[in-house]
């Protein structure tokens, strides 16, 4: 039986985490980075919507063993 894994997977930069240990992290799962988008996170304060943080993710390419 052979296990799956997904040749395209999405890793988010953690709260407490710098965007080089998230590349690092990817690369030590098998994954190279392929692509990068963000997102503003917002939250409520007094009823209104208030800028929280950006959310950072990297698409990540499963590297080709040869």
């Amino acid at each position: 039986m052979t296990s799956f894994v997904k040749k395209q997977i999405w890793f988010e930069v953690e709260e407490n985490e710098t965007i080089e240990q998230c590349l690092e992290r990817m690369r030590t799962a098998g994954y190279m980075p392929m692509g990068r988008r963000e997102e503003p996170v917002f939250h409520m304060v007094n009823g209104e919507p208030t800028y929280l943080r950006q959310k950072i993710q990297f698409k990540g390419i499963l590297k080709e063993e040869n």
